[in-house]
């Protein structure tokens, strides 16, 4: 960003308000700039941010927030709104740890009215809103501001035809920046999209509605006029079976989202609408930045990269991969073998795939529910389905996964990304949940591989080998530490260490790597330990729980939620066979806000050294110390 430049100077977003459109367009490079500049060290979001800079200078000079309010759904996409609402020089702790959240939070501005993490949750948090606000008698405007992307989501559109029958007021900018929702998009639609916000027009309406009250002549006339202006426009400019209006909406569009002064004259007119508005603006993702223009997909969630090449500082082949070289081998010998991806291709690694096996490839859009359940409808006539799903993602899908999946004992399988801590997304993207409620669903039969080797076995295991559904859940990111001298037995359990010890880990997936490092820590100090790995960990093994019974302490370290999780269940099998002594489970408590992963493991006591801490102190001496008490 240039020295003295305009975002430098502000403090509030009142002050757009008396700039003219030539500032605030210099406003918007700024602001280009100093995002790129942001997520090119921090990683991040940048296409989605880069495409909304003007839609969110017209906003916030338009509107009075935090007096009126906005919902930016997903929440990605609102990093120039941090910036302009007091965050400016916060913004480059943007998703580290006590740093801004990538996305709207309640508790870190009173202008984030509405914390958003997932998809499609504007339109029905804002309607909400929006009501609230109508009940007060100085209630400002509520505007939503929606992705297309994200109308590929069911519950986008539960709120939209809800706030679209109440009549009661409120703004919805459709951001549309990857296809035309609209069938209007010749250049007559656009000039009537341009008169229908124009000063003289809104005027000459307000001039109509006052023949009104002309006794007798006056409503037919103006009822003749609005009956003309209705068929004109949907006969002549393809409005007739708009969508939006078919809710309940006044529909304005579609709008070129880069230019200021028609955004803000669309905006304003929106304001003087006593019902439901639907704004549609197009937007280019990546729009500034010549790598994320050209590759938006690939700029939408990234790493930190170099703003001169475009690439990404540090890259390793990650589980993600493996995963999708593995499904393309099944496909290659398979025909029956289908991929499902909710709108993350890339992120799953099934973008190989996708261009290999064209006809049996199905994004669904970012509908994680619908995904499970057309899953579902393939495997009941004989395909073999492989849905890939972020952890986080999955939670939307637990009623498809028991009343679709699971009663019916049909054959998906159900490969989950992002399982564990995640890091920089903070608590909304945490793949921490999904063994906890998958564990209340009988039938589902999931496998916690802790390398590549394992992922491509159980990957196997699950699609030829197991019955109903099968889960596959690994950790974002490369393959983390294993001892040279363990050894894969391919059996739901196994054991690694010390197996005269007193003391027993019990843990599976990632977690293990920290577990062999605590040990080889522990061993330096001449403290025994044994490991039981949990290779299967819904059903785990009965022999896993007999075998566990021969030790005096039995320490479970799961890098997941310990109410309903798979440590709570295999303490209770414990010790309903009999077990007689000490099980301690160290799980996740409470949210996992932002940070690296590995300062979130050390703060929930997950990683080698905590592990290696409490086994040493409160296990091993403080046992020594009980013993020493007892005694005399």
């Amino acid at each position: 960003m240039a020295n003295d430049g305009i975002l430098d100077n502000i403090k509030s977003p009142s002050e757009l308000k008396d700039m003219t459109d030539k500032q605030l367009n210099k406003l918007s490079d700024e602001l280009r700039t100093v995002i790129v500049n942001t997520v090119s060290a921090n990683g991040g979001h940048l296409a989605s941010n880069l495409g909304v800079v003007e839609l969110t200078v017209a906003i916030h000079s338009v509107f009075d927030t935090p007096h009126d309010k906005i919902v930016w759904d997903v929440g990605h996409q609102c990093y120039a709104h941090k910036i302009l609402t007091g965050r400016r020089d916060e913004i480059c702790t943007i998703r580290t740890e006590n740093g801004l959240s990538g996305f709207p939070k309640r508790t870190e501005s009173p202008y984030d009215c509405f914390n958003t993490g997932h998809s499609s949750t504007s339109v029905s948090a804002a309607y909400g809103i929006s009501c609230a606000e109508n009940m007060k008698k100085d209630g400002g405007y509520t505007i939503a501001v929606i992705g297309d992307g994200a109308l590929t989501g069911g519950l986008a559109y539960e709120g939209l035809n809800n706030a679209g029958r109440s009549g009661k007021k409120l703004i919805v900018i459709l951001n549309d920046n990857k296809m035309s929702i609209s069938t209007n998009v010749g250049s007559m639609a656009k000039y009537l999209s341009k008169i229908r916000i124009k000063k003289s027009y809104l005027n000459a309406k307000i001039k109509v509605h006052r023949l009104e009250k002309i006794p007798l002549v006056g409503k037919p006339f103006t009822n003749f006029i609005r009956r003309v202006k209705d068929w004109f426009r949907d006969e002549f400019f393809g409005q007739k079976n708009n969508l939006f209006r078919q809710l309940g909406y006044y529909y304005y569009g579609p709008y070129d989202g880069h230019d200021i002064t028609q955004l803000k004259e669309a905006l304003t007119a929106a304001k003087s609408k006593h019902g439901p508005v639907l704004i549609h603006v197009w937007t280019k993702k990546g729009k500034g930045y010549n790598f994320a223009e050209k590759d938006p997909k690939s700029f939408h969630g990234i790493s930190a990269f170099d703003i001169e090449t475009g690439e990404p500082r540090s890259s390793s082949k990650g589980y993600s991969d493996v995963f999708g070289e593995c499904i393309c081998k099944f496909a290659e010998n398979d025909k029956r073998i289908c991929a499902i991806t909710a709108a993350m291709s890339i992120g799953t690694g099934l973008s190989g795939f996708s261009k290999k096996y064209k006809d049996r490839f199905y994004d669904v859009g970012i509908a994680e529910e619908h995904a499970v359940t057309f899953a579902c409808g393939l495997a009941s006539d004989g395909a073999l389905p492989v849905f890939a799903v972020y952890s986080t993602f999955l939670q939307r899908s637990y009623d498809q996964l028991l009343h679709d999946a699971a009663l019916q004992q049909l054959h998906i399988v159900v490969a989950v990304d992002r399982a564990g801590i995640v890091g920089e997304d903070g608590e909304t993207h945490q793949g921490i949940y999904d063994t906890a409620f998958i564990n209340t669903i009988n039938g589902i039969t999931v496998y916690a591989p802790s390398s590549f080797e394992e992922l491509e076995y159980f990957m196997d295991k699950a699609v030829y080998h197991t019955d109903g559904v099968a889960v596959v859940r690994y950790p974002r990111g490369s393959e983390t530490y294993i001892p040279k001298d363990y050894k894969f037995n391919k059996e739901p359990y196994t054991i690694y260490g010390d197996e005269s010890a007193d003391i027993l880990i019990i843990t599976y997936g990632r977690e293990f790597s920290q577990a062999c490092l605590a040990c080889e820590k522990l061993k330096d100090e001449g403290i025994s330990v044994c490991i039981l790995k949990l290779n299967t960990i819904k059903p785990f093994s009965d022999k896993a729980v007999h075998y566990a019974l021969k030790f005096g302490k039995c320490c479970f370290f799961e890098e997941a939620v310990k109410s309903g999780g798979i440590g709570e269940s295999f303490g209770f099998e414990l010790y309903q066979s009999g077990f007689k002594g000490e099980y301690i489970l160290t799980a996740i408590n409470s949210a996992v806000y932002q940070s690296k992963t590995e300062s979130a493991l050390h703060r929930f006591g997950l990683d080698s050294e905590m592990i290696a801490s409490k086994i040493k102190n409160d296990i091993y001496n403080g046992g020594k110390e009980n013993a020493v008490k007892e005694k005399t």
